[in-house]
């Protein structure tokens, strides 16, 4: 881009520049994407510290990993069609201290991003606040993009979601409805399609709360989206063809399969709480399915994809 800045700004008019239903409509043989989440930097040093609430004041680590990352995508051959981070940006909150820094630091550490790989952002709690705002969404926007917005890569319709919104928009009821109306029209429009309006190879959803973590019947919790919102949306990307659901949050890697349609969720760049180690997900798009993988920043650098994975590319 001609910018600098633009990398981060292409997500506008809800579409993305470059990766446009005109240029972009056309199966044209498998691909494949990288899938990141959660480099939240200074979540690392707040956790250790047990001040999640607060703390945050160093994330020098997460810069690295950050960093770590990029350098190993753009190693790959043949490159990414593009680069998603499924939310969770930074750490601190809007309005609170640190937030620019790390906004700063974060956009320098993924500067480095080779240019042939689009960077799409997706909106976290912590991008937006748990109870987000006009205000608290404006601010995301002036900084990464639309919350919500479509785009497509050969052929394949990919829906970016603010699942903020479903989660709770008490103090934004009408960014909600406005969001509720664009994502049925979408939603109507891969599952009527006309002679203008071509049927997508697949339907693919980024969001950063995942709608479940293992199973669409588990209680509620922080880490999934609240049963009847789930039900819901399963409900409704089921109907329309949606393949797959890509999310992050819960810095450890989970999912399921439910009636044909895939929860992937990805642990994060950053901070683990759980048994991962720090990775993206490596994601393979043929004519008949969706085959993703989780790769470890060190495996991806050393060894780069694994090899099953690049033969489908062949195909």
């Amino acid at each position: 881009m001609a910018k600098s800045e633009d990398v981060f700004l292409r997500a506008k008019h809800r579409t993305f520049s470059g990766l446009t239903e005109d240029v972009e409509r056309e199966w044209r043989g498998p691909f494949y994407f990288i899938q990141a989440a959660d480099p939240q930097l200074g979540l690392m040093k707040a956790w250790r510290m047990g001040d999640c609430d607060g703390g945050g004041d160093e994330w020098s680590d997460e810069v690295q990993l950050t960093k770590q990352a990029v350098e190993a995508v753009n190693q790959l051959s043949p490159r990414p069609k593009f680069m998603v981070l499924c939310g969770d940006l930074v750490h601190a909150m809007p309005d609170t201290p640190f937030r620019e820094d790390q906004e700063r630091d974060l956009k320098e550490a993924l500067r480095g991003t080779d240019p042939s790989i689009p960077l799409v952002f997706v909106s976290g709690n912590h991008d937006l606040g748990n109870t987000p705002t006009p205000g608290t969404v404006e601010q995301y926007r002036t900084a990464w993009g639309d919350d919500y917005f479509s785009f497509w890569v050969g052929g394949v319709l990919c829906l970016v979601l603010n699942s903020q919104l479903f989660y709770d928009s008490s103090a934004c009821p009408e960014l909600k409805e406005a969001q509720e109306v664009w994502l049925e029209e979408q939603l109507r429009r891969a599952s009527s399609p006309s002679s203008t309006e071509p049927k997508p190879k697949h339907v693919l959803v980024f969001q950063h709360i995942p709608l479940y973590l293992k199973s669409p019947e588990e209680d509620d919790d922080y880490f999934n989206l609240q049963t009847a919102v789930r039900q819901s949306l399963l409900d409704r990307f089921k109907r329309a063809g949606v393949k797959a659901v890509f999310s992050g949050h819960y810095h450890r890697n989970a999912g399921g399969r439910h009636n044909g349609l895939d929860m992937i969720v990805s642990s994060a760049i950053g901070c683990q709480l759980g048994e991962d180690t720090h990775g993206v997900r490596v994601v393979v798009v043929t004519a008949d399915d969706i085959i993703h993988r989780y790769h470890s920043l060190e495996q991806l650098s050393g060894r780069g994809m694994d090899k099953d994975l690049g033969k489908l590319l062949q195909a």
